[in-house]
């Protein structure tokens, strides 16, 4: 199983930039774009809280399970 992190997504249909919700949320623009390409293995969950406020979203419209295909 797998999890996927639609961010980049959440970022258009809200109209907001990389830089500006990294600035918000205090992480760096580096950090937030690895979240956005799916490249880390965790994700605090102050992080996703503070990302869901920013954005005015819930995490389930932020990240989709994708399970194995066997």
């Amino acid at each position: 199983m797998s999890i996927v992190i639609h961010l980049d997504v959440m970022l258009a249909l809200r109209k907001v930039k990389s830089k500006d919700l990294a600035a918000a949320i205090g992480i760096t623009e580096a950090n937030l774009s690895l979240l956005k390409q799916g490249k880390v293995k965790g994700l605090r969950l102050a992080t996703l809280d503070a990302i869901c406020q920013y954005l005015k979203c819930q995490p389930g419209d932020l990240l989709i399970h994708v399970p194995d295909v066997e």
